[in-house]
């Protein structure tokens, strides 16, 4: 019997840990051979000594359960080191099919308190990082789709965050990186349609390295069974979006966790005034806008965050 990824090969970036490893597992058991990256600082902000240890740990628990997985070690925000791991993928599997863009690191601050290089560096990792890979699986699938004279076959699953739908008031680096996301994937939707590309991302919640804090209060797996919050109920969500039977879906956002599927509609104009006159004036704005916005909540924001039952953590952060 045939799984649905097979004869597949994908990517899988920040794979080490948490969310990306249940991903590259339930890529691997779909039956897709996985490129498994991770530079394995061990810091969540980035910090520490990398190693080539925890991708190797989990292409190796790939293979003891009778799957296909190489790992690469190498920072995806770096132009050069994404090629290679685009490379890596090609040379190992023959062609790349499906991306999943995991990697990122937090560096949390208020935004009067942040410091350039926690804005830039969560900026080039989780914004850059995407667009780097990206760019060099688009030009694979590109110039195969050109040699063929027909599209072939691409999935892009990356990974955005209820922070950035609802605010996260001590993540503005963070939130803005997983705005950009939304705005790149649905940019490659439509870029890489007629190359037979799909290009979708995902708003996780779960309880992984990068958010034991943020979780600490909330509900805990009970007589054993499985977390609520694990990365598992994610993971087969990115399973759906690779496989042949999500090519309908494309430019989407969703918000996945515990057992729960969201899909988000873009955004809806709520309101619109239309001056008498040739040219609004600073008394006619006056006039229509105060009384409309009096009438709404001082903290409802672009995105209500009740849409989605989202509470936030300590501090304003992310639940994702």
């Amino acid at each position: 019997m045939s799984l649905p990824l097979d004869g597949l090969s994908a990517i899988v970036t920040g794979a080490a840990r948490g969310l990306g490893r249940a991903e590259a597992l339930e890529l691997a058991r779909l039956g897709a051979g996985v490129v498994v990256n991770d530079y394995g600082r061990p810091g969540r902000d980035g910090s520490g000594d990398a190693s080539a240890t925890p991708a190797e740990e989990v292409a190796e628990e790939i293979r003891a359960a009778g799957g296909s997985a190489v790992a690469h070690h190498g920072d995806i925000a770096d132009f050069d080191r994404a090629r290679d791991l685009v490379d890596l993928a090609v040379a190992t599997y023959g062609k790349l099919d499906i991306l999943v863009n995991n990697a990122g690191i937090l560096r949390d601050r208020m935004i009067f308190s942040m410091s350039e290089a926690e804005w830039d560096s969560v900026i080039r990792v989780h914004l850059k990082g995407h667009f780097n890979m990206t760019h060099f699986a688009s030009v694979h699938w590109r110039t195969r789709s050109k040699s063929a004279g027909a599209p072939v076959y691409g999935r892009i699953v990356n990974t955005s965050s209820e922070a950035f739908l609802a605010g996260s008031a001590g993540q503005p680096n963070y939130a803005a990186a997983k705005g950009g996301i939304v705005g790149l994937t649905t940019s490659s939707a439509l870029a890489l349609a007629k190359y037979g590309v799909t290009a979708n991302a995902i708003c996780p919640r779960a309880r992984t390295r990068m958010t034991q804090d943020v979780f600490a209060g909330f509900e805990e797996p009970r007589d054993g069974g499985l977390d609520p919050l694990a990365p598992e109920h994610v993971a087969p969500l990115v399973g759906y979006l690779a496989s042949p039977a999500a090519a309908g879906v494309s430019g989407q956002l969703l918000v996945v966790h515990g057992g729960m599927v969201a899909v988000v509609e873009r955004p809806k104009v709520s309101a619109q005034f239309d001056t008498a006159k040739e040219s609004f004036s600073f008394d006619e704005l006056d006039a229509l806008l105060t009384p409309f916005y009096a009438d709404r909540s001082a903290h409802e924001t672009f995105a209500a965050s009740e849409v989605l039952g989202l509470k936030h953590g300590r501090a304003g952060q992310n639940l994702s």
